[in-house]
């Protein structure tokens, strides 16, 4: 694959066409789907489970498409083995990389940039799974995540001063400090050391931390917990949580407002309304 092919757009999402993801099938990870729930699964776990130019694309592409699916709710993204994520291939992405000009690499910072992005703007609810190394690009990805579900072996590392690179990698400097706070992420992106899962769950990166056995099992309860909640309001959650960092309080106030009324407008507010009334618990269908 050669870099100029990331920047296709998918001819479906440009259509503005509704798609459904449950029998897609990908080619540089796994992909399943179960009752509303997509399970993505980076799978080299003998090499910790890096990305590749391939992959990097795939993924973006995938989270595109997530945008206008009407089968998948929730997402788990994991990583097959022990480990979530090794970050970019040393050898099928670094190397490579020293061999470009300006132009091409800015090609492919954007490209992963776009994979934030597209995670970010997927409706979705997006939930971390992560054992063992979360490295580089893949603490990225644990980041740009709407929940991470950790283990006490988990090491968290933004580890791209160590290879000479800022910490600027992939909207980091925005987003981590949003999470951690900023002295402490400032310390990871300095430093980049690895942030052990205790330490994860007190800074708040990690929302909670299991047993490494039953680290994908709690991951895909809690996506299907919220699969089965108000999929198009959890959407409008998502996007406010997203869009809200570049307004003022007024401005957030009365987005939040508008974005309200219009969930009082769905079925699933009515759903909710009737089974109070009738002392049960509403089912959800997402309009």
């Amino acid at each position: 694959m050669s870099l100029s092919d990331n920047d296709r757009v998918d001819p479906g999402l440009a259509a503005g066409n509704r798609v459904q993801l449950t029998n897609h099938t990908a080619r540089h990870f796994q992909w399943q789907v179960s009752a509303g729930v997509g399970t993505l699964t980076l799978n080299r776990p003998e090499r910790k489970n890096p990305l590749t130019f391939e992959s990097y694309a795939e993924l973006r592409d995938l989270f595109h498409r997530l945008r206008l699916a009407t089968d998948v709710h929730a997402i788990v993204v994991a990583g097959a083995g022990d480990n979530f994520c090794s970050g970019g291939d040393v050898h099928e992405i670094i190397g490579p990389l020293l061999k470009l000009k300006a132009p091409e690499l800015l090609m492919f910072t954007r490209m992963t940039g776009d994979l934030v992005k597209a995670m970010r703007h997927c409706p979705q609810p997006v939930i971390a799974a992560i054992d063992g190394v979360c490295a580089g690009a893949g603490a990225i990805l644990a980041m740009a995540s709407d929940l991470r579900l950790g283990t006490a072996r988990a090491k968290v590392a933004f580890l791209f001063n160590r290879v000479g690179l800022a910490g600027c990698d992939m909207g980091a400097c925005a987003m981590l400090p949003r999470i951690v706070g900023q002295g402490r992420a400032s310390e990871l992106l300095y430093t980049g050391r690895a942030l052990a899962g205790d330490e994860g769950l007190q800074w708040g990166f990690f929302n909670r931390l299991v047993a490494p056995e039953s680290l994908l099992a709690e991951a895909q309860r809690w996506a299907s917990d919220l699969a089965q909640g108000p999929t198009f309001a959890n959407g409008i959650t998502k996007t406010m949580l997203h869009q809200e960092w570049d307004m003022g309080i007024d401005q957030a106030i009365e987005s939040e407002a508008q974005a309200q009324a219009i969930c009082m407008l769905t079925e699933d507010f009515h759903r909710a309304y009737r089974a109070f009334v009738a002392k049960g618990k509403p089912r959800f269908e997402g309009n």
